[in-house]
């Protein structure tokens, strides 16, 4: 059982998150909520929760600052932050301190719950939107022989399954983690190779890492 503490100053959408990943059964178990920075700071140290779900945006201590503190006291910690911004300041700070993922609130709660699982395995998890905002600034970190956009031409399941790959899953692995079946994975592998413009899984793996993104 995953042991998750939500952070959120709003206490409905923390209360509805919270009977969201309960009601998954034995998966994952709320162990505490905290309504800011300050709180999550104590709450991790005291809790020690697998993952940490972090809103952005708080009063008394941001959900950035917070993961700052946070990480360089447990830089294994676990923290997925959650937001309504696709912020792009915000983002890069956050990447830069180490954190599993950058999603949206408004992320549907199955792909949240895929997101959340594929976080515990090590893949970095970002809203097409947020890698959206990334890429438009020209902030990725891609190298210069990146082809432009080819984050924009991957579907959200492409991107998943990418980032299983750059976590250094094989097929059937990925295939069991996203319920797919092992053909279908195959075909979204694919799929990846054409849009990266690459022909293999090294390179496709190799060209993610570069992009900063994965």
């Amino acid at each position: 059982m995953t042991r998750v503490l939500i952070v959120d100053d709003q206490i409905l959408f923390a209360e509805s998150l919270k009977t969201v990943l309960e009601a998954t059964g034995q998966e994952y178990k709320v162990c505490g909520l905290a309504e800011n920075g300050r709180e999550a700071v104590d709450a991790v140290e005291e809790l020690k929760p697998d993952l940490v779900l972090m809103d952005v945006r708080m009063p008394v201590m941001d959900g950035v600052a917070a993961t700052r503190i946070i990480k360089a006291k447990a830089p294994h910690q676990k923290i997925l932050m959650l937001t309504t911004f696709e912020d792009d300041e915000y983002v890069r700070e956050a990447l830069r301190y180490g954190v599993s993922g950058y999603l949206l609130k408004s992320i549907p709660t199955a792909e949240l719950l895929a997101s959340l699982r594929a976080a515990m395995t090590g893949a970095l998890q970002l809203d097409p939107r947020v890698i959206s905002a990334l890429v438009g600034q020209g902030e990725s970190a891609a190298s210069a022989d990146a082809p432009p956009r080819w984050f924009d031409e991957l579907t959200r399941k492409e991107k998943q399954v990418l980032g299983l790959m750059v976590g250094g899953f094989h097929n059937d692995e990925i295939a069991e983690r996203v319920c797919m079946a092992p053909q279908t994975v195959r075909n979204y592998i694919s799929r990846i190779y054409d849009k990266l413009g690459t022909t293999d899984r090294v390179a496709a793996v190799r060209l993610a890492r570069m992009s900063g993104l994965f």
